[in-house]
């Protein structure tokens, strides 16, 4: 069977996806270290492709998103090793097939415009894509399918490492949905605040979008690594594409290959 290998390398995890055709058949997440090396790679890669029972000569193409780039290199390197050709990676000039509305378009994270081209073409614009990773970040696709830009904010465990370095009397706490939002220790008091006040941001930030586009009706997906902690907490926030940005990648990979 031929695969395509999607590989999202983000701040905190890096995920990989294998497809054969639009089918999702496996998926891994492993952390992702900036120093890591491109013999690194190699191992970490024979290793997971062991562990899924696949075997190498499956995967007929690879196509990389990164926002870490001291590892886009030594993965292409390790790809090319791996495989015998090279991989597709998103940048700047990359042909994505929506119009970039943002002032320095090559700013944009690649893993945003992945978002917003996988939530277009799986969910229907205009809509919200709110990707709850190391950061939380809200991107805008109108109906026709332009990004239009979006929001980015500290990420909930972004805010936690910010309490407990900054506040010398309170400590480390999961994150986790509390009981109540009004909380009877310290520690479910900040779990509150991080929980809830991540919830009450993106509700704000959601009902701001929408009223500044003109867009009450605008579909809300959302993804990244908390995205499932947060899905039951508002209405807003109950759409949750977990894979969104693997099945970005390969859509991408498909449009690019049809050219």
């Amino acid at each position: 069977m031929a695969f395509l290998l999607t590989i999202d390398v983000g701040n905190t995890n890096t995920v990989l996806g294998y497809f054969a055709g639009e089918s999702l058949v496996a998926t891994a997440r492993v952390t992702t270290i900036r120093e890591r090396t491109s013999d690194e790679h190699v191992l970490l890669l024979r290793e997971l492709h062991a562990a899924k029972g696949l075997a190498l000569p499956e995967v007929k193409n690879v196509i990389i998103s990164s926002v870490v780039p001291s590892q886009e290199y030594p993965l292409k390197q390790a790809i090319k090793e791996l495989f015998h050709f090279e991989a597709q990676v998103i940048a700047p000039g990359f042909r994505t097939g929506m119009r970039i509305l943002y002032d320095m378009p090559q700013e944009v994270g690649a893993d945003r415009i992945v978002n917003a081209v996988g939530a277009f073409e799986r969910h229907g614009g205009p809509c919200i894509v709110v990707d709850f990773g190391t950061a939380t970040t809200f991107d805008v696709v109108s109906p026709q399918g332009d990004y239009l830009g979006g929001v980015i904010c500290p990420g909930a465990k972004i805010s936690a490492d910010a309490l407990f370095t900054r506040a010398a009397r309170l400590f480390r706490v999961d994150i986790g949905k509390p009981q109540k939002v009004v909380g009877k220790t310290t520690a479910w008091s900040i779990q509150s605040g991080l929980y809830w006040g991540t919830v009450a941001m993106s509700e704000g930030l959601i009902a701001r979008l929408r009223e500044e586009n003109g867009w009450p009706g605008a579909k809300v997906v959302t993804t990244g690594g908390l995205a499932t902690l947060f899905a039951d907490a508002s209405p807003d926030l109950a759409t949750v594409d977990p894979d969104l940005t693997l099945h970005g990648l390969r859509i991408l990979h498909d449009r690019n290959r049809k050219r």
